[in-house]
């Protein structure tokens, strides 16, 4: 995979508004543990390597478990998730999938019944921006750290 270009150079000012948008997210009133899984949880769903690499380092420091981190993409298999969580995960994917999904109702009843309507609001611009962060990374192919090192020690 080849980097197609750098979105941080290429339109600075605009990727500026995307991170102060994200860290306003970020100290929204939902939880930060909550706010990974969703980042993750999207980020599996459209398959944003560098997005997965950066929020499940984030998840760890933050003291998200192993296994939790494991287990996401099947958590409606796992009693691991609170449901609260669960709620999250499927207006989560409810939203990143919305073509296909239309955002149905039951998962908005599930999401009604856990959070606030400021909450319900804070969540779903969340869930846009790792939906932006993603198609910004997939499309323009943006190589995760390790992928870096990787392509360092093969062309030395």
């Amino acid at each position: 995979m080849h980097e197609r270009l750098n979105p941080y150079i290429a339109a600075p000012d605009a990727v500026k508004a995307m991170q102060e948008t994200s860290l306003k997210l970020a100290a929204s009133s939902i939880e930060h543990s909550l706010q990974e899984l969703v980042k993750i949880r999207a980020s599996q769903i459209n398959g944003c390597a560098n997005c997965l690499h950066m929020h499940t380092a984030d998840a760890r420091k933050h003291g998200e478990t192993e296994e939790r981190i494991y287990l996401l993409s099947a958590w409606r298999e796992s009693l691991l998730y609170t449901p609260r969580e669960r709620a999250a995960l499927g207006w989560t994917e409810a939203l990143t999938l919305i073509a296909q999904t239309q955002a149905p109702d039951a998962n908005y009843e599930a999401l009604k019944a856990e959070f606030t309507p400021k909450e319900q609001v804070e969540l779903t611009l969340l869930i846009g921006t790792i939906n932006a962060w993603n198609r910004l990374s997939v499309g323009f192919r943006t190589v995760h750290p390790n992928d870096r090192k990787q392509a360092a020690r093969q062309a030395a």
